[in-house]
């Protein structure tokens, strides 16, 4: 593992290795950096460590050259991984395209659309296992400011072992949403940080930064939400684990270009629905124990699982399973 300390380095020559054949992307040239165009010096940069950004995509077309060019501006030395869920708008090839040109992107082409936990979840362990020190993720759609993602580096450099981009904290703001929505979104944070214990205060952020022994830690690839409840299940597994967060302000602004795959009132109650099954078995396991074993509770447990805590050491004494 590196030294958590600020050093000259150049970046890193090392091959990254080839995922499963489904999302096989094409390998960098020896000596360059991942999609550096062949012929092409590779930059010089001060990292203060060797950093990728995962970045899920479905039909973003509109959006993904203007991305991919702002974070090359913002953070120079730190990789893209494009996890693309075979979007029908060509957002793969575009985002193959402008990472030749701009250098340091790769784009895990998937076969098949199966939702934005499932894209995370391929993305990280292809990071992890490519050796990188820190994993960001952010949206594709320009609502998170790439300018930013250099301020979340430097909070692990500082010291976190996550950062966060939060809205929640003082200097952060949504100026684009309506009262209706900002309220829903404030009280949907405010209640799963109650029934789940969170330390974290914007827990469906999805503008972080992770050391990468982290994502290890809790089991990053044991998660199970498979939507916008992917960020609230590992902020839960970060609060169990007791790992030191630090949240760092930003703006969050809407989208510009493309259409929202979120539908905001059908999502926020099915995300209530599911931290108050988790909460339940969190605070009262025997009596959820004892509804799932009812026909309504199977049925439930069937389509909303509780979510196993992390085992093991770190998991700050609260490292056993609402399941059983």
């Amino acid at each position: 593992m590196r030294s958590w300390s600020r050093r000259r380095s150049a970046c890193s020559d090392a091959a990254v290795p080839e995922p499963d054949s489904a999302a096989a992307p094409s390998a960098a040239p020896s000596g360059a950096r991942i999609g550096a165009p062949v012929g092409v010096p590779t930059p010089r940069y001060t990292p203060p460590v060797r950093s990728i950004v995962v970045v899920p995509t479905y039909c973003e077309a509109e959006n993904i050259a203007g991305l991919l060019r702002a974070i090359r501006a913002a953070a120079p030395a730190t990789d893209v991984l494009v996890v693309d869920d075979d979007s029908p708008d060509g957002t793969g090839r575009i985002a193959e395209e402008v990472g030749a040109e701009v250098g340091g992107v790769r784009v895990l082409h998937r076969v098949r659309k199966e939702g934005l936990g499932a894209a995370y979840r391929h993305g990280f362990r292809v990071a992890l296992d490519d050796g990188y020190d820190v994993v960001a993720q952010m949206d594709a759609d320009l609502s998170h400011e790439p300018a930013v993602l250099p301020q979340l580096l430097d909070a692990l450099v500082g010291g976190a072992e996550v950062a966060v981009g939060s809205r929640y904290v003082p200097g952060g703001s949504i100026p684009n949403w309506t009262r209706f929505r900002r309220g829903l979104s404030r009280w949907g944070n405010g209640y799963a940080r109650w029934m789940l214990r969170l330390t974290v205060r914007d827990a469906t952020s999805a503008f972080r930064a992770y050391r990468s022994e982290v994502l290890e830690r809790i089991d990053i690839d044991g998660t199970r939400a498979n939507g916008y409840l992917f960020q609230i299940e590992t902020a839960y597994r970060l609060s169990a684990a007791g790992v030191r967060v630090q949240e760092v302000p930003i703006t969050f602004v809407d989208r510009v270009a493309g259409q929202s795959k979120m539908a905001v009132v059908r999502t926020m109650v099915e995300t209530e629905l599911r931290v108050t099954w988790w909460g339940l078995s969190l605070r009262a396991p025997r009596l959820s124990s004892a509804f799932r074993r009812t026909p309504g509770g199977r049925y439930l447990a069937d389509r909303v699982a509780p979510m196993p805590l992390p085992q093991g050491p770190g998991a700050g004494g609260r490292g056993r399973d609402p399941e059983h």
